[in-house]
């Protein structure tokens, strides 16, 4: 019997964060870092109310990148060599999506140093999803994804199994 296509999971998106804590000097080198691993322009991230760490609200804390369709794909499978294909099962969290951690950008494959950046780490945040979950990001009516339709935990695990040979440990 032939599985539903709907049922398929696919990569929805990549974003990749550089946390800088309110350094200007170190924001400037991650959006250059960014910039020369996806080619794509970074977006500043502000932060939302005064912290204890007494970073004002409003002020820039860091640096971040969304990559979608083949962009993702292909640096989804970068950072899977950095990390030797390998993951824990404490980088997924109930609803499927991976975060892995990159401490030096050059563990990356093929990724040279740039003395101008430094030595910056990054974080990579993966979103799954199936056909049809668009529904959640609806404007009129925010629809409900079906409980039998959700991804969880066990279901990334058998697909980065089986489409990128990925070690879950």
């Amino acid at each position: 019997m032939e599985e539903n296509p709907m049922r398929e999971i696919r990569i929805e998106k990549v974003t990749l964060n550089v946390g800088c804590g309110g350094d200007l000097q170190k924001i400037e080198r991650a959006k250059k870092l960014l910039e020369m691993l996806t080619g794509k322009k970074p977006v500043t991230t502000k932060s939302k109310r005064r912290s204890t760490f007494g970073i004002a609200k409003g002020k820039p804390v860091g640096v971040k990148v969304t990559l979608r369709k083949k962009d993702a794909e292909e640096f989804f499978k970068k950072v899977l060599l950095a990390v030797d294909k390998k993951v824990k099962q404490s980088q997924l969290d109930k609803d499927g999506n991976l975060n892995i951690g990159i401490k030096e950008y050059i563990d990356l494959p093929n990724i040279k140093y740039q003395p101008s950046i430094g030595i910056l780490g990054f974080d990579t945040a993966v979103t799954f999803e199936r056909p049809g979950y668009r529904v959640k990001r609806r404007k009129v009516k925010k629809g409900n994804i079906p409980k039998e339709h959700r991804i969880n935990k066990e279901d990334v695990i058998k697909f980065l199994k089986e489409k990128f040979g990925v070690a879950v440990e």
